[in-house]
């Protein structure tokens, strides 16, 4: 079997890899799992220089970083090991380049001076995203004798694949018991929470060297757990409960989100999964501000009529609630929709579908903190400076959702009413609505699927794509399984339901390509993808793609059109994994 490193799945930083050896294993990973498999030599013991008793224990590697001693890069170059399978370059943060080091063809880097970031929460994220932007995407980065079954998931989620148990032994050796919320000293525990082979004897036969075996246990625990959040893809709201338990954790997790570039760019578009707003750091999750972002930067209101506001709905997609069902019968077209809601901001009703409107799951308290009501009010306040409406009208309740509309009143020379009494769907409530409305124009449905297409366009490629690529189109099929037309009748798009996003054809990718709308495309070299694009026969990649982006794929033999499995930095560093799925493609 072939020795390698793969990514196959990501999840924001944080990636589920395969070290192919006798046996493949998974990571984030134990890497004294890596040393027991005698598939590879990831370690070798070196005799020690005189006047040193102790043994040198030195990764293969094909550079060391600078200040390591003399003895050891003359030992090493006295008698190199082997390297039969994956290899590893020992690497610095603060001189990630030294000797060479990010371009040595390895699998695996190894931080140095990982004891001194770890527990230190801006110095831990700069020195991670300093490795991780110098070194290819596709190399596992091995942090050793920092991991603890309690920070291992945030060590994952900012990128690291492999860790030892070093000290989870050391720790145990000294008498202290670690499990995934806190670490006690082996004297004050009554009796074990844990249910681990090391655990099934009498509380007073347990001594350090059966600790030592349950620091392992629950960290191997622990990684198992991160493996299958990874897979589904909901890593990020365990990490936001596991960062609660310790200070350093919680302010790793809050610097990483101030690092809105590293995160967002490998944040996936899309999920499947359902998106956990629990705590106030959901705010700041990249998903939540790329929405945000957008829909104030990106979104035009193609309607005549005023903005209706009104609060979110606990049924996702929003539309097929009970009340904002009876806000459509209120409103009747006269209208057009928009959604107040934490943690996302503002919804129009074109882009209840996309990711993630319908896909969190928040909360409910009925009260409003200050972060959301001042997040939820920069968004309305750039949505309404963005965009031209007659009027506003508030058909929201008093707790948490007036105030945020009576702050935004009090910034933008735009009137507002406010219709609700007591409760958005008493009668008297949706009464006001409707004679509010009264001598407002109707729109017609196919209006609204065809805005719907462009704002959809708009979301997900930029400023004015909906109206370069769909100036003319016709919608097939009822909302929400559009198909997109041009006058010919010629399939350019489907709308997908599951994510609010457009899939293109053949035809639709080579409009796309040929138009003003900003596009997303990956040069291939010469040969016709069939099924996939893998990350050797990309040539080159735009910086935007994101995991899941719609793209063009371009080669001297082939045009076609997919979606993105990595992000653009990615699909042009890495020699291994599927870079696009392709849907269709063609030989020019």
């Amino acid at each position: 079997m072939t020795d390698y490193f793969e990514i196959h799945e990501r999840d924001g930083a944080a990636r589920l890899g395969e070290l192919r050896l006798d046996s493949p294993l998974w990571t984030p990973a134990l890497a004294d799992d890596v040393t027991r498999d005698a598939g590879s030599l990831w370690t070798a013991e070196r005799d020690a220089p005189a006047g040193d008793d102790s043994a040198l224990t030195v990764l293969p590697h094909r550079a060391f970083p600078a200040g390591t001693r003399e003895e050891v890069v003359d030992a090493f170059a006295a008698d190199p090991p082997e390297i039969d399978g994956p290899s590893a370059a020992v690497i610095t943060a603060d001189a990630p380049d030294a000797g060479g080091a990010a371009s040595a063809p390895v699998d695996a880097y190894v931080l140095s001076n990982a004891h001194g970031v770890v527990g230190h929460a801006s110095a831990f994220v700069d020195a991670v995203i300093d490795v991780r932007e110098a070194v290819p995407a596709d190399t596992a980065l091995y942090l050793s004798g920092v991991a603890t079954p309690l920070n291992v998931a945030t060590l994952a989620y900012a990128g690291v694949d492999l860790v030892d148990a070093k000290r989870a032994r050391v720790k145990g050796s000294r008498g202290l018991y670690l499990t995934d919320e806190a670490e006690r000293f082996l004297a004050d525990l009554d009796e074990l929470p844990c249910s681990c082979p090391a655990c099934q004897v009498p509380r007073e036969e347990f001594d350090r060297a059966a600790c030592e075996a349950h620091n392992v246990n629950a960290l191997a625990a622990e990684l198992r757990r991160v493996r299958r959040r990874i897979r589904e893809g909901r890593l990020r709201d365990y990490v936001e409960g596991q960062a609660r338990y310790e200070q350093w954790l919680t302010a790793t997790l809050r610097e990483f989100d101030q690092q809105y570039g590293y995160v967002e760019t490998r944040a996936p578009v899309a999920r499947n999964n359902e998106l956990a707003a629990a705590t106030g750091d959901t705010l700041r999750r990249p998903e939540i501000q790329r929405f945000a972002e957008r829909v104030s930067e990106r979104y035009v209101n193609r309607f005549r009529n005023p903005l209706v506001l009104v609060p979110c709905s606990a049924r996702k997609p929003y539309s097929e609630s009970q009340s904002h069902d009876q806000f459509h019968d209120a409103i009747q077209f006269r209208g057009h929709l928009a959604s107040m809601t934490s943690p996302i901001g503002v919804v129009p009703q074109e882009l209840e579908l996309t990711y993630p409107a319908q896909h969190y799951d928040t909360v409910v308290t009925g009260r409003w903190s200050e972060d959301e009501k001042r997040f939820v009010a920069e968004v309305l306040e750039r949505y309404l400076r963005r965009n031209d409406y007659p009027r506003v009208i508030a058909h929201v309740p008093a707790d948490g959702y007036r105030e945020i509309c009576e702050r935004v009143e009090d910034r933008v020379d735009l009137p507002f009413e406010y219709t609700v009494e007591d409760h958005p769907t008493t009668t008297e409530s949706l009464g006001n609505l409707m004679s509010t409305l009264d001598g407002e124009l109707k729109y017609t449905k196919r209006e609204r699927q065809h805005n719907t297409v462009r704002a959809i366009a708009d979301y997900m490629l930029g400023d004015g794509a909906g109206d370069d690529l769909f100036d003319e189109l016709n919608t097939r099929s009822r909302y929400p399984k559009l198909q997109v037309r041009d006058d010919d009748g010629e399939l350019l798009a489907t709308m997908v339901p599951t994510y609010g996003a457009l899939a293109f054809t053949l035809a639709g990718a080579r409009r796309w390509a040929e138009s003003d709308a900003p596009t997303r495309t990956v040069e291939i070299d010469s040969f016709v993808p069939q099924g996939s694009v893998l990350a050797p026969g990309v040539v080159d990649a735009d910086d935007g793609i994101r995991v899941g982006d719609e793209v063009v794929v371009e080669g001297p033999r082939a045009f076609a059109v997919g979606r993105a499995e990595m992000h653009g930095a990615a699909m042009r560093s890495s020699t291994r994994g599927v870079a696009v799925d392709v849907r269709h493609s063609a030989e020019r």
